[in-house]
């Protein structure tokens, strides 16, 4: 393998593995959404 394709190579698993460890990085400190109580929302209903 010459220098060029390692190079290219080592880049592209850098860009890749950042890329991930970003989004991994997102998704662990997003706050979750509140959910609405469904069984709140149906207390006015008449049946």
């Amino acid at each position: 393998m010459n220098t060029e394709a390692l190079i290219m190579l080592i880049g592209a698993q850098g860009v890749v593995i950042s890329l991930m460890c970003y989004f991994f990085y997102r998704v662990l400190t997003t706050p979750p959404n509140p959910e609405p109580d469904s069984y709140s929302e149906n207390d006015d209903v008449v049946r």
